[in-house]
């Protein structure tokens, strides 16, 4: 098992895609939350377009994400981060953030999305690559330069959004999931 050491303010030991039992908790619960909003996103553009899946999405994407979690039980916990957020909930923290960092260095030279384990105390946090590979995630995530109205509203619901001009396969951020251990 090979162990790195990131440089962040706590001093963590990663792991770096090793399947584990962690891992592949972890992967269907990722697999859930992405199906979860996924599902719920698509209805609401096929609906009523972009503009009612951003407001859909800004409601509800929050009491989806806990209700994943409470699906799989109080030892786990789910969430998205992103170094360039739409909703300043999303926003990492600094551990979470130089984690992220490294994903990104990973990603860019090998164009590989891989997992980070980190192991710190009673929990293990698994940090799952988000890239964007569905043609949905472009609509409100990409160039907004051709959809005015989306544009403006995203501008209206989320002031600080940052969470644009991304293209096929950029890796927009991770979910994480944390497990207690010993559950």
């Amino acid at each position: 098992m090979k162990k790195i050491v990131l440089a962040s303010t706590f001093a963590v030991s990663v792991l770096l895609a090793n399947p584990s039992s962690y891992e592949q908790t972890a992967n269907k619960v990722a697999k859930e939350l992405l199906k979860t909003l996924g599902g719920n996103l698509k209805k609401h553009l096929k609906a009523n377009g972009p503009v009612d899946a951003l407001r859909f999405c800004s409601t509800n994407a929050y009491n989806l994400t806990q209700k994943v979690s409470d699906k799989f039980g109080k030892e786990i916990d789910v969430k998205r981060i992103s170094l360039k957020p739409r909703n300043p909930a999303n926003t990492p923290n600094s551990e979470e953030a130089a984690i992220l960092r490294k994903m990104e260095d990973t990603y860019k030279k090998s164009q590989k999305a891989s997992s980070i384990i980190v192991e710190k105390n009673d929990k293990t946090i698994v940090y799952k690559p988000l890239v964007i590979k569905k043609k949905a995630c472009i609509i409100c995530h990409g160039d907004l330069s051709k959809r005015p109205k989306l544009a403006q509203a995203i501008k209206d619901i989320y002031p600080t959004d940052k969470a644009t001009g991304y293209k096929m396969g950029d890796l927009r951020g991770a979910i994480v999931v944390t497990i207690k251990k010993g559950k």
